[in-house]
């Protein structure tokens, strides 16, 4: 049966100004270099009068096209393509060298994740392309743009506050906690639909920046949820906005998240290229982010069982945090949470998993943050605290520090901080005829609680 004309695309297209063969050739320019098309002006004439639909990513290239000419966000919903989306195995992951392209992926993908279910797990592979060409690629050009309703600083603060709140929240509850699944209620309605206003450069700039800030943070609570794969490219947009802003030093820090994700998960060897990848990128950021980066260097040698390194790393962020300690006005304040109490907390884990355990608990000893405020962060550094002294053989410190870990993230939305407690259990194995460890076992594998009375 013959179809219909695509009407709203030829609309479009009209508006436009693109003849078929100009809109056929950015089409080509515009797919992925391992994943090359070949499209003619006779491609576009079928979609136009004979209503045929493209294979993916011919419709997601065509919006990118058109959106490109009209300095707005094409929708493939606008365009007659609904329903062509990519499939959810490649949405979010890819790092557009184009700035209009990157807007269009990063809105499409906000504007839709929660409706999306990945059916291809984590890869620390796909975090390779994105880290090399936030590396290689020149800056872009202006971020102004011309689409719908003016943005102004008052619409970024509104973002930044939302941002700071819910960074709080996610430290606090963990990242499964509602206050923190409001940032990508956030990120859907109205992050992204800014992206598609009218801004200036400057102005622009400043949304990408708060963007790419939560994006992060909606990436971290992810990965600290559990949904890896959704994490990984809640990471890879927020790194193209950070670059999108000219941010580097933002950038850096997405890097060092998307490496202790990486790490966490067993790919030492791929965190370790992208800790390096930010260390070559920030030499002249301000002294607090370069240490956070030298820390989790730190990290990701300590689990790969590199004690000289770790040690290193360790040093240099010590160093490097004195220096930011003596200096004040240029911490960004998404950077703030790091102190000498936080490197001192990661310290204690650092040591652990070189298996110094009395290094490990001499750090414990300066890890002074707040209960409250870090209660995900001292719930699990119990919990590494308590493995530091089974490393000890001192059973007797162990299980009183194993029920505080439990008492604290019994509290916490976090499956990180379950999976904590679940590795230390098995750290218990040595001594599970004890009756102590018997009941730790239970109220872990029960999902936590009881023990109030004891």
């Amino acid at each position: 049966m013959a179809r219909s004309p695509n009407t709203a695309l030829r609309d479009m297209i009209q508006r436009s100004g693109a003849s078929h063969k100009a809109l056929a050739h950015r089409i080509n320019r515009l797919a992925p270099h391992d994943s090359p098309t070949a499209y003619t002006h006779t491609s576009i004439a079928n979609w136009v009068e004979r209503g045929m639909r493209p294979k993916p990513p011919a419709p997601q290239l065509l919006a990118t096209a058109l959106s490109e000419r009209l300095g707005r966000r094409v929708t493939l919903s606008e365009i007659g393509l609904a329903g062509t989306e990519p499939t959810d195995d490649h949405v979010g992951l890819a790092f557009p060298r184009s700035l209009p392209a990157a807007l269009q992926t990063a809105g499409a993908f906000w504007s839709t994740m929660d409706r999306r279910h990945f059916l291809t797990a984590f890869s620390a592979a796909a975090f390779g392309p994105p880290t090399l060409r936030w590396l290689s690629q020149s800056t872009d050009g202006t971020a102004a743009h011309t689409g719908g309703r003016r943005i102004g600083r008052a619409d970024i603060t509104e973002l930044s506050e939302l941002a700071e709140q819910a960074r709080h929240s996610d430290s606090r509850f963990g990242g499964a906690s509602a206050g923190v699944s409001a940032v990508a209620v956030c990120l859907r309605d109205v992050a992204a639909p800014m992206l598609e206003g009218t801004y200036t450069d400057d102005v622009g700039k400043e949304l990408f920046s708060a963007t790419a800030v939560l994006g992060r943070l909606a990436g971290w609570a992810d990965f600290d949820a559990g949904h890896h794969a959704r994490a990984q490219r809640q990471f890879i947009q927020a790194l193209r906005m950070s670059r999108a802003a000219g941010d580097v030093a933002l950038g850096g820090y997405v890097l060092s998240c998307m490496a202790l994700q990486a790490c966490l998960r067993g790919y030492r060897d791929d965190a370790l290229d992208m800790i390096e990848a930010a260390n070559a990128a920030t030499p002249h950021t301000p002294p607090r982010v370069r240490a956070f980066l030298s820390l989790v260097e730190a990290r990701v040698h300590a689990r790969a069982h590199r004690p000289k390194a770790a040690g290193k790393a360790l040093a240099a962020s010590e160093r490097l945090l004195e220096q930011a300690d003596s200096r004040t006005g240029d911490d960004p304040t998404w950077i703030d949470f790091y102190t000498g109490a936080r490197l001192a907390a990661d310290a204690v884990e650092i040591h652990r998993d070189l298996g110094r355990p009395a290094a490990a608990l001499r750090w414990n000893e300066k890890a002074t943050m707040p209960a409250d405020r870090f209660a995900r962060s001292y719930g699990i550094r119990m919990a590494v605290v308590s493995s530091a002294h089974l490393q000890a053989g001192d059973l007797d410190a162990a299980l009183p520090t194993a029920h505080t870990s439990v008492d604290i993230l019994g509290r916490v939305a976090s499956r990180r901080a379950h999976d904590y407690l679940d590795d230390l259990v098995g750290r218990f194995d040595r001594w599970r005829s004890e009756p102590g460890v018997q009941g730790l076992a239970e109220r872990i594998g029960a999902g936590c609680p009881p023990r109030a009375s004891v």
